[in-house]
């Protein structure tokens, strides 16, 4: 569940494990467009002969294919950029943003379209007025395409949200070796809590020495309530590499996309 906080998205399991989502605002948002425009405005260059010849015909038909070209191109690109990039275009991947689902999951390709569509609603009348004005009034930081598609903005780390090479540390996991464990796992967490508890792993190294004992210590009381791990799988697993070596294993490319065990 999310918790109310006016810079940041907190979100809360049910035994209180709290973890905070930086919010990206207006300024750095704007910022992100205005690269993703010179891209767009440099990929409708390519187009340019085309439109010219049009010109040639009907000067009106020119400038409806060279608006209905740019378009086109800005929605298609900001699309097919945040679901091959997991919620970032090049201009958010410059100034460390990313996409996510109000609740913290990654995109789904339905709130991509709608989003995206609707930034020609944001856009209007110019200068992206609507969507500048509703990101300022409403709690989260969110546009119209935002609300719709119940999506947020927010700030992550150099490397990505959900990359894996920060587990890769692992040589012998006792916990991936046991498929009928991992399975109990995925059923007993819900994506959001699993996603929680990666970025829990990835920003690890950025918490105090106490609050990260503290932080792992719960994780592990969490993950010890729900599932029933057998006891030669914990021998030496400290809390923290016990949650690394769930993480590590809810999340490998061998086993079925987490979220999908979750909600059967």
């Amino acid at each position: 569940m999310a918790v109310d906080d006016q810079d940041a998205l907190v979100l809360e399991t049910a035994e209180g494990v709290h973890f905070r989502l930086p919010l990206a605002g207006p300024i750095s948002r704007l910022l992100a467009w205005c690269v993703d425009l010179l891209c767009v405005l440099a990929a409708a260059s390519l187009f340019g002969r085309f439109v010219t010849w049009v010109g040639q015909v009907s000067p009106d038909a020119a400038a409806a294919v060279n608006l209905l070209l740019f378009f086109t191109l800005l929605i298609g690109y900001s699309m097919i950029l945040e679901w091959k990039l997991r919620g970032q275009t090049l201009g958010k991947r410059v100034f460390g943003l990313r996409v996510v689902d109000s609740s913290g999951l990654r995109l789904t390709l339905s709130q991509i379209v709608v989003r995206n569509l609707l930034r020609v609603v944001d856009m209007l009348p110019a200068a992206y007025a609507i969507g500048g004005l509703c990101c300022l009034v409403t709690k989260h930081w969110q546009r119209l395409g935002d609300l719709a598609a119940n999506t947020v903005v927010i700030h992550v780390q150099a490397g990505g949200l959900w990359s894996l090479e920060a587990l890769s540390e692992s040589i012998y996991n006792s916990i991936r070796q046991r498929p009928q464990l991992v399975a109990r796992l995925r059923q007993s967490l819900s994506p959001e809590e699993a996603r929680l508890a990666l970025d829990t792993v990835l920003r690890k190294d950025q918490l105090d020495p106490e609050a990260r004992a503290e932080l792992f210590g719960r994780w592990a009381f969490v993950l010890k309530k729900r599932v029933r791990f057998p006891p030669e799988s914990l021998l030496g697993l400290s809390d923290e590499r016990l949650v690394i070596n769930v993480v590590e294993s809810l999340f490998s490319e061998k086993q079925e996309p987490i979220g999908r065990a979750a909600r059967t």
